[in-house]
């Protein structure tokens, strides 16, 4: 009978057993960093900055945030009396639907009542409104106070975005959070503001 040489055989289980670690490891670790997001995704959620020094009263600026446009108002005194003008115009007159942060649910759906921050897509299918200011009421119609207009179904909103009644978008455009890190900078997408 032959003598079997049990310390050779535990080397090899060992040897077996640490490359057989070593390579579920290694397949592990793909499979973990999946879960996690990448640079790409963290940018295209991550919050922007918007300086709206140069921003005039009555001009709008546009941003980009997650792929859509973000609209930066500056309003005017007369553009906010026409806001209240449009309470009785609006479907949703005190913001009860929750299109916006608790901060903006207010008479002028923001944190400083002469700056709009809104999300510049339809609720009713997701086209992009156009601005249209007050003075084209030849083409809006006689209520007509200034605001934004979907030419593909007709919505229209008010300077806050609020939706005239009658209009196919049922909810008001969506305030994003925001907050503003000084007087002329604003942050979009988070309103919390950084350390």
């Amino acid at each position: 009978m032959r003598q079997v040489d049990k310390s050779r055989r535990r080397l090899l289980i060992a040897a077996t057993g640490i490359a057989g670690g070593v390579g579920m490891a290694g397949a592990a670790v793909p499979f973990i960093a999946s879960m996690f997001p990448s640079e790409r995704a963290k940018a295209a959620g991550a919050p922007v900055l918007a300086d709206i020094r140069e921003l005039a009263p009555g001009a709008l600026r546009i941003v980009a945030w997650r792929g859509k446009p973000v609209w930066i108002l500056r309003r005017t005194e007369a553009m906010l009396a026409d806001i209240r003008a449009d309470d009785a115009l609006v479907s949703d007159p005190h913001s009860d639907v929750p299109q916006q942060p608790d901060y903006a649910r207010n008479e002028f759906r923001s944190i400083k009542p002469t700056i709009a921050v809104l999300v510049g897509v339809c609720t009713h299918l997701g086209c992009s409104p156009q601005f249209r200011s007050a003075e084209e009421k030849a083409q809006m119609g006689q209520g007509w106070n200034g605001g934004f207009f979907c030419p593909c179904h007709g919505s229209k909103f008010d300077l806050a975005g609020r939706v005239l009644r009658g209009s196919p978008a049922p909810t008001n455009l969506v305030v994003p959070p925001y907050a503003f890190l000084s007087d002329d900078k604003i942050i979009i997408g988070s309103d919390v503001k950084p350390a």
